[in-house]
Protein backbone atom coordinates (compact mmCIF):
# COMPACT_ATOMS: atom_id res chain seq x y z
CA UNK A 1 0.00 0.00 0.00
CA UNK A 2 2.80 2.41 0.91
CA UNK A 3 4.40 1.76 -2.45
CA UNK A 4 1.17 2.65 -4.26
CA UNK A 5 0.92 5.93 -2.37
CA UNK A 6 4.51 6.75 -3.30
CA UNK A 7 3.75 6.14 -6.97
CA UNK A 8 0.56 8.25 -6.79
CA UNK A 9 2.35 11.14 -5.08
CA UNK A 10 5.17 11.01 -7.62
CA UNK A 11 2.62 11.10 -10.44
CA UNK A 12 0.81 14.08 -8.92
CA UNK A 13 4.11 15.87 -8.35
CA UNK A 14 5.01 15.48 -12.01
CA UNK A 15 1.58 16.51 -13.31
CA UNK A 16 0.71 19.27 -10.83
CA UNK A 17 2.53 22.09 -12.71
CA UNK A 18 0.68 21.20 -15.90
CA UNK A 19 -2.66 20.96 -14.05
CA UNK A 20 -2.11 24.35 -12.43
CA UNK A 21 -1.12 25.88 -15.75
CA UNK A 22 -4.50 25.02 -17.19
CA UNK A 23 -6.54 25.48 -14.04
CA UNK A 24 -7.90 28.93 -14.85
CA UNK A 25 -7.22 29.52 -18.56
CA UNK A 26 -6.90 26.14 -20.21
CA UNK A 27 -10.57 25.95 -21.12
CA UNK A 28 -10.70 28.76 -23.66
CA UNK A 29 -14.19 29.43 -24.89
CA UNK A 30 -14.72 29.05 -28.64
CA UNK A 31 -14.91 32.85 -28.94
CA UNK A 32 -11.68 33.38 -26.98
CA UNK A 33 -9.91 30.74 -28.99
CA UNK A 34 -10.92 32.40 -32.26
CA UNK A 35 -9.60 35.76 -31.06
CA UNK A 36 -6.30 34.23 -29.94
CA UNK A 37 -5.77 32.39 -33.20
CA UNK A 38 -6.40 35.62 -35.15
CA UNK A 39 -3.26 37.05 -33.51
CA UNK A 40 -1.27 35.01 -36.01
CA UNK A 41 0.31 33.37 -37.79
CA UNK A 42 3.61 35.20 -37.56
CA UNK A 43 5.54 36.33 -39.49
CA UNK A 44 3.01 37.42 -42.12
CA UNK A 45 3.41 37.02 -45.84
CA UNK A 46 5.02 40.15 -47.24
CA UNK A 47 2.91 42.24 -49.59
CA UNK A 48 4.11 44.91 -51.96
CA UNK A 49 2.71 48.42 -51.88
CA UNK A 50 1.00 48.99 -55.22
CA UNK A 51 1.41 52.76 -54.85
CA UNK A 52 5.21 52.30 -54.81
CA UNK A 53 6.49 50.54 -57.91
CA UNK A 54 9.86 49.76 -56.31
CA UNK A 55 8.33 48.17 -53.20
CA UNK A 56 9.92 44.78 -52.55
CA UNK A 57 12.77 45.22 -55.03
CA UNK A 58 16.18 44.38 -53.61
CA UNK A 59 17.97 47.23 -55.38
CA UNK A 60 15.46 49.71 -53.95
CA UNK A 61 15.81 48.18 -50.48
CA UNK A 62 19.58 48.60 -50.60
CA UNK A 63 19.27 52.19 -51.83
CA UNK A 64 16.72 52.90 -49.10
CA UNK A 65 19.01 51.51 -46.41
CA UNK A 66 21.86 53.68 -47.70
CA UNK A 67 19.62 56.77 -47.59
CA UNK A 68 18.24 55.92 -44.13
CA UNK A 69 21.68 56.47 -42.61
CA UNK A 70 22.75 59.36 -44.87
CA UNK A 71 23.03 62.60 -42.89
CA UNK A 72 23.11 64.67 -46.04
CA UNK A 73 19.33 64.29 -46.24
CA UNK A 74 18.94 66.86 -43.46
CA UNK A 75 19.11 70.60 -44.00
CA UNK A 76 22.28 71.03 -41.93
CA UNK A 77 23.79 67.73 -43.01
CA UNK A 78 23.99 66.50 -39.43
CA UNK A 79 21.15 63.99 -39.01
CA UNK A 80 19.55 61.10 -40.86
CA UNK A 81 16.48 58.94 -40.27
CA UNK A 82 18.40 56.97 -37.65
CA UNK A 83 18.67 60.14 -35.56
CA UNK A 84 15.22 59.30 -34.19
CA UNK A 85 14.81 55.70 -35.35
CA UNK A 86 17.83 53.98 -33.82
CA UNK A 87 18.27 50.29 -34.70
CA UNK A 88 19.70 49.58 -31.25
CA UNK A 89 16.59 51.08 -29.62
CA UNK A 90 14.11 49.07 -31.66
CA UNK A 91 13.84 51.81 -34.29
CA UNK A 92 12.74 54.52 -31.87
CA UNK A 93 14.63 56.97 -29.63
CA UNK A 94 13.47 56.46 -26.04
CA UNK A 95 12.39 60.09 -25.58
CA UNK A 96 8.91 61.20 -24.58
CA UNK A 97 8.72 63.36 -27.68
CA UNK A 98 10.89 63.19 -30.76
CA UNK A 99 13.93 65.44 -30.97
CA UNK A 100 15.05 66.65 -34.38
CA UNK A 101 16.15 70.21 -35.04
CA UNK A 102 13.60 71.03 -32.33
CA UNK A 103 11.53 69.00 -29.87
CA UNK A 104 8.31 67.95 -31.60
CA UNK A 105 4.86 67.31 -30.19
CA UNK A 106 4.66 63.54 -30.44
CA UNK A 107 6.44 60.38 -29.43
CA UNK A 108 8.66 58.69 -32.03
CA UNK A 109 6.95 55.50 -33.17
CA UNK A 110 8.96 52.33 -33.69
CA UNK A 111 9.39 51.16 -37.27
CA UNK A 112 8.80 47.48 -36.52
CA UNK A 113 6.29 46.09 -39.03
CA UNK A 114 5.59 49.58 -40.34
CA UNK A 115 5.14 48.29 -43.88
CA UNK A 116 1.82 46.69 -43.01
CA UNK A 117 0.09 49.79 -41.65
CA UNK A 118 -2.84 51.32 -43.49
CA UNK A 119 -2.37 54.82 -42.03
CA UNK A 120 0.95 56.32 -40.98
CA UNK A 121 1.66 58.72 -38.14
CA UNK A 122 -0.13 59.20 -34.82
CA UNK A 123 -2.79 61.17 -36.69
CA UNK A 124 -2.85 59.11 -39.90
CA UNK A 125 -1.90 62.09 -42.04
CA UNK A 126 -0.26 59.74 -44.55
CA UNK A 127 -1.75 56.81 -46.43
CA UNK A 128 1.53 55.23 -47.57
CA UNK A 129 4.92 54.57 -46.09
CA UNK A 130 6.68 56.47 -48.86
CA UNK A 131 4.59 59.57 -48.16
CA UNK A 132 5.24 59.34 -44.42
CA UNK A 133 8.96 58.97 -45.12
CA UNK A 134 9.03 62.39 -46.79
CA UNK A 135 7.51 64.30 -43.88
CA UNK A 136 10.40 64.34 -41.38
CA UNK A 137 12.90 65.17 -44.11
CA UNK A 138 11.19 68.43 -45.06
CA UNK A 139 9.63 69.24 -41.66
CA UNK A 140 11.36 72.42 -40.34
CA UNK A 141 11.27 71.00 -36.79
CA UNK A 142 12.83 67.68 -37.71
CA UNK A 143 15.43 67.19 -40.47
CA UNK A 144 14.61 70.61 -41.93
CA UNK A 145 15.70 70.06 -45.53
CA UNK A 146 14.06 71.52 -48.60
CA UNK A 147 12.95 69.68 -51.70
CA UNK A 148 15.61 71.54 -53.71
CA UNK A 149 18.36 70.62 -51.24
CA UNK A 150 17.50 66.93 -51.42
CA UNK A 151 17.40 66.93 -55.20
CA UNK A 152 20.73 68.74 -55.53
CA UNK A 153 22.49 66.46 -53.05
CA UNK A 154 21.31 63.39 -54.94
CA UNK A 155 22.19 64.79 -58.37
CA UNK A 156 25.68 65.91 -57.37
CA UNK A 157 26.65 62.58 -55.81
CA UNK A 158 27.70 60.41 -58.73
CA UNK A 159 27.29 57.15 -56.82
CA UNK A 160 23.79 57.98 -55.55
CA UNK A 161 22.71 59.33 -58.94
CA UNK A 162 23.83 56.06 -60.53
CA UNK A 163 21.91 53.99 -57.98
CA UNK A 164 18.78 56.11 -58.50
CA UNK A 165 18.96 55.54 -62.23
CA UNK A 166 19.27 51.77 -61.76
CA UNK A 167 16.28 51.68 -59.39
CA UNK A 168 13.95 54.19 -61.04
CA UNK A 169 15.09 53.99 -64.66
CA UNK A 170 15.87 57.71 -64.92
CA UNK A 171 18.89 59.67 -63.79
CA UNK A 172 18.08 62.39 -61.22
CA UNK A 173 19.46 64.93 -63.69
CA UNK A 174 16.32 64.34 -65.78
CA UNK A 175 13.93 64.35 -62.82
CA UNK A 176 12.52 67.54 -61.35
CA UNK A 177 13.14 68.33 -57.69
CA UNK A 178 9.84 66.92 -56.45
CA UNK A 179 10.30 63.69 -58.41
CA UNK A 180 13.70 63.17 -56.76
CA UNK A 181 12.18 63.80 -53.35
CA UNK A 182 9.38 61.29 -53.95
CA UNK A 183 11.85 58.71 -55.29
CA UNK A 184 13.81 59.17 -52.06
CA UNK A 185 10.67 58.45 -50.04
CA UNK A 186 9.88 55.36 -52.08
CA UNK A 187 13.37 53.92 -51.64
CA UNK A 188 13.23 54.63 -47.90
CA UNK A 189 9.86 52.88 -47.75
CA UNK A 190 11.21 49.81 -49.56
CA UNK A 191 13.88 49.48 -46.87
CA UNK A 192 11.53 50.04 -43.94
CA UNK A 193 9.15 47.37 -45.25
CA UNK A 194 11.86 44.82 -44.41
CA UNK A 195 11.82 45.67 -40.68
CA UNK A 196 9.69 42.75 -39.54
CA UNK A 197 9.92 41.65 -35.93
CA UNK A 198 10.70 38.05 -35.02
CA UNK A 199 8.68 35.34 -33.36
CA UNK A 200 7.80 35.67 -29.70
CA UNK A 201 6.87 33.40 -26.78
CA UNK A 202 3.23 34.27 -27.49
CA UNK A 203 3.55 33.06 -31.09
CA UNK A 204 4.83 29.70 -29.88
CA UNK A 205 1.87 29.45 -27.51
CA UNK A 206 -0.66 30.50 -30.15
CA UNK A 207 0.65 27.94 -32.63
CA UNK A 208 0.69 25.21 -29.97
CA UNK A 209 -2.92 26.06 -29.14
CA UNK A 210 -3.89 25.80 -32.80
CA UNK A 211 -2.37 22.35 -33.23
CA UNK A 212 -3.49 21.06 -29.82
CA UNK A 213 0.05 20.68 -28.49
CA UNK A 214 -0.37 20.54 -24.69
CA UNK A 215 3.37 20.45 -23.97
CA UNK A 216 3.96 23.47 -26.18
CA UNK A 217 1.19 25.37 -24.43
CA UNK A 218 2.58 24.46 -21.01
CA UNK A 219 5.86 26.20 -21.87
CA UNK A 220 4.11 29.58 -21.91
CA UNK A 221 4.46 31.38 -18.54
CA UNK A 222 1.43 31.11 -16.26
CA UNK A 223 1.30 34.88 -15.65
CA UNK A 224 1.36 35.63 -19.39
CA UNK A 225 -1.47 33.18 -19.98
CA UNK A 226 -3.55 34.76 -17.24
CA UNK A 227 -2.78 38.16 -18.79
CA UNK A 228 -3.91 36.89 -22.17
CA UNK A 229 -7.18 35.83 -20.52
CA UNK A 230 -7.66 39.43 -19.35
CA UNK A 231 -6.59 40.85 -22.72
CA UNK A 232 -9.24 38.92 -24.66
CA UNK A 233 -11.83 38.95 -21.86
CA UNK A 234 -12.28 41.38 -18.98
CA UNK A 235 -9.92 43.96 -20.46
CA UNK A 236 -11.67 44.00 -23.85
CA UNK A 237 -8.27 44.99 -25.27
CA UNK A 238 -8.65 42.84 -28.39
CA UNK A 239 -11.48 45.05 -29.66
CA UNK A 240 -8.83 47.52 -30.87
CA UNK A 241 -5.64 45.50 -30.56
CA UNK A 242 -6.44 42.55 -32.80
CA UNK A 243 -4.84 40.68 -35.67
CA UNK A 244 -1.22 39.60 -36.07
CA UNK A 245 0.19 43.05 -35.26
CA UNK A 246 -2.24 43.62 -32.37
CA UNK A 247 -3.76 46.74 -33.91
CA UNK A 248 -6.87 47.48 -35.94
CA UNK A 249 -4.94 50.21 -37.75
CA UNK A 250 -7.45 52.88 -36.76
CA UNK A 251 -7.74 55.67 -34.19
CA UNK A 252 -9.26 56.07 -30.75
CA UNK A 253 -9.80 58.51 -27.91
CA UNK A 254 -8.61 56.69 -24.80
CA UNK A 255 -8.71 59.59 -22.37
CA UNK A 256 -5.09 60.70 -22.73
CA UNK A 257 -4.86 64.51 -22.56
CA UNK A 258 -4.06 66.13 -25.88
CA UNK A 259 -2.88 69.51 -24.58
CA UNK A 260 0.58 70.35 -25.91
CA UNK A 261 1.11 73.50 -23.90
CA UNK A 262 -0.70 76.62 -22.78
CA UNK A 263 -3.32 77.42 -25.39
CA UNK A 264 -2.18 74.58 -27.69
CA UNK A 265 -3.91 71.28 -28.34
CA UNK A 266 -3.10 68.37 -30.63
CA UNK A 267 -6.18 67.70 -32.80
CA UNK A 268 -5.04 64.16 -33.51
CA UNK A 269 -6.92 62.33 -36.25
CA UNK A 270 -9.09 65.34 -37.06
CA UNK A 271 -6.00 67.32 -38.06
CA UNK A 272 -4.48 64.28 -39.73
CA UNK A 273 -7.40 63.88 -42.10
CA UNK A 274 -7.22 67.56 -43.02
CA UNK A 275 -3.48 67.22 -43.72
CA UNK A 276 -4.05 64.07 -45.76
CA UNK A 277 -6.67 65.71 -47.94
CA UNK A 278 -4.41 68.70 -48.58
CA UNK A 279 -1.29 66.66 -49.38
CA UNK A 280 -0.04 66.06 -52.93
CA UNK A 281 1.71 62.91 -51.67
CA UNK A 282 -1.19 60.48 -51.35
CA UNK A 283 -2.35 57.36 -53.13
CA UNK A 284 -4.68 59.57 -55.15
CA UNK A 285 -2.01 62.09 -56.13
CA UNK A 286 0.22 62.36 -59.21
CA UNK A 287 3.17 60.61 -57.54
CA UNK A 288 1.31 57.42 -56.67
CA UNK A 289 1.87 54.35 -58.84
CA UNK A 290 -1.70 53.17 -58.18
CA UNK A 291 -4.35 55.89 -58.27
CA UNK A 292 -7.43 53.78 -59.07
CA UNK A 293 -6.84 50.41 -57.38
CA UNK A 294 -8.35 48.85 -54.29
CA UNK A 295 -5.68 50.44 -52.10
CA UNK A 296 -7.05 53.91 -52.82
CA UNK A 297 -10.57 53.31 -51.49
CA UNK A 298 -9.99 54.33 -47.88
CA UNK A 299 -8.20 57.53 -48.95
CA UNK A 300 -10.95 58.41 -51.38
CA UNK A 301 -13.69 58.15 -48.77
CA UNK A 302 -12.10 59.39 -45.54
CA UNK A 303 -13.91 62.41 -44.11
CA UNK A 304 -13.18 64.41 -40.95
CA UNK A 305 -15.78 64.13 -38.21
CA UNK A 306 -16.10 65.87 -34.88
CA UNK A 307 -15.42 62.66 -32.99
CA UNK A 308 -11.97 62.42 -34.62
CA UNK A 309 -10.69 65.31 -32.50
CA UNK A 310 -8.32 63.91 -29.89
CA UNK A 311 -8.16 60.46 -31.47
CA UNK A 312 -4.74 58.92 -32.02
CA UNK A 313 -3.48 55.76 -33.70
CA UNK A 314 -4.03 52.41 -32.01
CA UNK A 315 -0.37 51.28 -31.85
CA UNK A 316 0.74 47.75 -32.77
CA UNK A 317 2.00 45.84 -29.72
CA UNK A 318 4.78 43.64 -31.03
CA UNK A 319 8.02 44.44 -29.19
CA UNK A 320 6.03 46.90 -27.08
CA UNK A 321 8.03 46.06 -23.95
CA UNK A 322 11.14 47.59 -25.55
CA UNK A 323 9.67 50.77 -27.03
CA UNK A 324 8.87 52.93 -23.99
CA UNK A 325 7.66 55.58 -23.34
CA UNK A 326 4.07 55.14 -24.49
CA UNK A 327 1.07 57.07 -25.85
CA UNK A 328 1.12 59.76 -28.52
CA UNK A 329 3.15 62.20 -26.44
CA UNK A 330 5.15 59.73 -24.36
CA UNK A 331 3.11 60.44 -21.24
CA UNK A 332 3.38 56.89 -19.82
CA UNK A 333 6.86 55.72 -18.91
CA UNK A 334 6.23 52.00 -18.39
CA UNK A 335 3.81 49.24 -19.32
CA UNK A 336 2.62 49.25 -15.72
CA UNK A 337 1.70 52.93 -16.21
CA UNK A 338 -0.27 52.03 -19.33
CA UNK A 339 -2.15 49.24 -17.55
CA UNK A 340 -2.84 51.58 -14.62
CA UNK A 341 -4.30 54.12 -17.06
CA UNK A 342 -6.90 51.60 -18.23
CA UNK A 343 -7.47 50.20 -14.77
CA UNK A 344 -8.22 53.63 -13.25
CA UNK A 345 -9.61 55.23 -16.44
CA UNK A 346 -11.11 58.67 -15.94
CA UNK A 347 -14.20 58.46 -18.13
CA UNK A 348 -14.72 62.22 -17.87
CA UNK A 349 -11.66 62.65 -20.10
CA UNK A 350 -13.39 60.88 -22.98
CA UNK A 351 -15.19 63.39 -25.18
CA UNK A 352 -18.86 62.89 -26.01
CA UNK A 353 -18.21 60.82 -29.12
CA UNK A 354 -15.35 58.92 -27.52
CA UNK A 355 -14.79 55.20 -27.28
CA UNK A 356 -17.74 54.13 -25.16
CA UNK A 357 -16.36 50.61 -25.02
CA UNK A 358 -13.84 51.90 -22.47
CA UNK A 359 -14.63 51.52 -18.79
CA UNK A 360 -12.30 51.44 -15.78
CA UNK A 361 -11.03 47.87 -15.52
CA UNK A 362 -10.39 48.03 -11.77
CA UNK A 363 -7.63 45.45 -11.96
CA UNK A 364 -6.14 43.90 -8.88
CA UNK A 365 -2.34 44.15 -8.41
CA UNK A 366 -1.96 40.55 -9.61
CA UNK A 367 -4.17 41.13 -12.64
CA UNK A 368 -2.12 44.20 -13.55
CA UNK A 369 1.11 42.23 -13.28
CA UNK A 370 -0.37 39.42 -15.35
CA UNK A 371 -1.46 41.79 -18.11
CA UNK A 372 2.03 43.29 -18.21
CA UNK A 373 3.50 39.78 -18.35
CA UNK A 374 1.35 39.05 -21.39
CA UNK A 375 2.44 42.27 -23.10
CA UNK A 376 6.06 41.40 -22.39
CA UNK A 377 5.54 38.04 -24.09
CA UNK A 378 4.87 39.90 -27.36
CA UNK A 379 8.56 40.80 -27.70
CA UNK A 380 11.04 38.79 -29.73
CA UNK A 381 14.65 38.04 -28.86
CA UNK A 382 16.67 41.19 -29.68
CA UNK A 383 19.11 40.80 -32.55
CA UNK A 384 21.63 43.41 -33.68
CA UNK A 385 20.81 45.08 -36.96
CA UNK A 386 23.47 44.37 -39.58
CA UNK A 387 23.67 46.80 -42.46
CA UNK A 388 24.02 45.42 -45.94
CA UNK A 389 25.48 48.64 -47.32
CA UNK A 390 28.40 50.86 -46.36
CA UNK A 391 30.49 53.72 -47.67
CA UNK A 392 33.20 51.16 -48.50
CA UNK A 393 31.02 49.42 -51.09
CA UNK A 394 32.28 49.50 -54.70
CA UNK A 395 30.92 52.52 -56.54
CA UNK A 396 27.87 52.11 -58.71
CA UNK A 397 28.63 51.69 -62.40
Amino acid sequence: MARRWQILLAFLGACLPLLLAYADTGEWSPAERRVILRFGPWPPAQERDASNRVSGRDDAILLGERLFFDRRLSGAGNMACDWCHLPQRDWTDGFRRGVGKDVVDRNTSSLWNVGGRRWLGWDGAHDSLWSQSLRPIIDPREMSATTQQIAERIRTDGDLACRYEKVFGTTPAFMDDEQVLVATGKALAAFQETLISGRTPFDDYRDALQRGDAAGQAAYPDAARRGLKIFVGKGNCAVCHFGPTFSNGEFADIGVPFFIGPGRVDPGRHGGIAALRASPYTRLGPHSDERQGAGTTRTRHVEPQHRNFGEFAVPPLRNVARTAPYMHAGSHATLHDVVRHYSDLDEDRLHVDGERILVPLKLSPRESDDLVAFLESLSDTPKPFVRRTSDADPPCR
